[in-house]
């Protein structure tokens, strides 16, 4: 299922429309389509598969946000001993899980050197590549 956006326009006609009418479209903006707290948030490119069974697979464009509180469930993007992950976080038991087959649960310690840095908010999937430089 789609659900279309309306982009709404209009034109000072009166009687019939004249081919020469000009005709005025509100702006859509992605920013604010797609980021809630623009001050606190960046954006980030998947490597790997570990998340393909929630949708996020390699090459994807995250957009993360400092701003929003972790709860339960939530993918989120973390620093584990020096390295970027991108998880599902399970508070309760003190783990990072994957969405994929053949990826073990991790289990957080104590001796880990562990941040989160965002909540996962959207996943846009890029069907052409971005200009090199980009990505």
């Amino acid at each position: 299922m789609l659900r279309f956006i309306p982009i709404y326009s209009s034109a000072g006609i009166s009687g019939f429309e004249s081919p020469a009418a000009e005709y005025t479209e509100l702006a859509l903006s992605l920013d604010q389509l797609l980021i809630d707290h623009p001050h606190a948030t960046y954006l980030g490119f998947v490597e790997g598969s570990s998340m393909r069974g929630v949708g996020i697979f390699p090459n994807d464009l995250l957009v993360v946000s400092r701003a929003e509180t972790v709860k339960e469930g939530d993918v989120i993007v973390a620093t584990l001993n020096g390295n970027f992950v991108c998880k599902i976080a399970s508070i309760k038991e003190r783990k990072l899980l994957s969405s994929a087959p053949g990826h073990k649960p991790y289990q957080l310690s104590e001796q880990d050197e562990f941040s989160i840095e965002g909540v996962v908010t959207r996943s846009i999937r890029l069907f052409r590549p971005l200009k090199k430089g980009l990505n």
